[in-house]
């Protein structure tokens, strides 16, 4: 990493949870291409205030998650199609202070459906709500999943989601099974919930899929489990990847080859 100067651009990330993964694919990436960027994580006090920082300071950019992906839509100017169409951002980009929010999950959830072969007749339990689960339900959608059900406790944020996207809605798992799980909720992150498995054992043995977008760590105890079982799984690891790449060219305009992507995705874990 050049040394800290004057010329330098600031990109940070604004997360309840702040890691290090970010930070580490980020600036290995300036580091290797000879860019004059750091990156640093926040865990904002205030995000109205932290998004005013971004514009005031002026910051270049702003990867934003959970519980922040809706909170900031009010904040920036320029809503991008990707964030428009599910209401929810996970990037901010300031150019001459005008804030423009950018949804690069939607990217990696579609690449990753598509990478993996999933069938698209394949029935699905989406468990979770939140910004990231609408990414997730709209690349569901688009990508020609019918099947799907949202479970989430909120009765009005999940059937909200549902209803948006024609899916089903339920309040719990509660037996119920599907070709295709998905947890996008805080179970298995690393904190509070770390030890929590999101869908139980039963369900993951129904399952010909398991996808956990829980990035710390991406050995999720679902993704444990699931292994357990022999079952396919896509991790959070290669969500984080897929939507840190597109970031990093937003801020910086400058597209890594994959080989550079993969050692950086590699180096922010180890």
């Amino acid at each position: 990493m050049p040394i800290l100067n004057k010329d330098m651009s600031l990109c940070i990330s604004l997360a309840a949870r702040p890691s290090n993964i970010g930070t580490r694919f980020h600036n290995y990436l300036y580091d290797l291409l000879g860019l004059n960027f750091v990156y640093k994580a926040f865990a904002p006090a205030d995000i109205t205030l932290a998004v005013a920082g971004i514009r005031g300071l002026p910051i270049r950019g702003a990867a934003v998650s959970m519980p922040y992906k809706e909170a900031v839509i009010p904040l920036v100017d320029v809503m991008d199609p990707s964030a428009k169409a599910i209401d929810s951002v996970n990037t901010i980009v300031n150019q001459d202070g005008v804030l423009t929010a950018y949804n690069t999950d939607y990217i990696a959830i579609a690449r990753l459906l598509q990478d993996h072969a999933v069938p698209h007749g394949h029935s699905v339990l989406l468990r979770g709500a939140g910004g990231m689960a609408k990414a997730v339900a709209a690349a569901l959608r688009d990508a020609g999943f019918t099947d799907v059900t949202i479970v989430a406790r909120n009765e009005g944020t999940g059937r909200a989601l549902a209803d948006l996207y024609g899916f089903g809605w339920q309040a719990d798992v509660e037996g119920s099974t599907a070709d295709l799980i998905i947890n996008v909720t805080p179970l298995g992150m690393a904190g509070a919930d770390e030890t929590a498995q999101s869908f139980d054992d039963a369900t993951v043995a129904a399952a010909q899929v398991v996808f956990d977008v829980v990035a710390l760590p991406s050995e999720t105890p679902l993704i444990t489990a699931a292994r357990a079982a022999g079952k396919p799984v896509i991790t959070g690891a290669e969500v984080i990847a897929i939507q840190a790449e597109e970031q990093f060219v937003l801020y910086t305009g400058v597209r890594p080859t994959a080989e550079q992507v993969r050692e950086a995705s590699e180096f922010s874990r180890s």
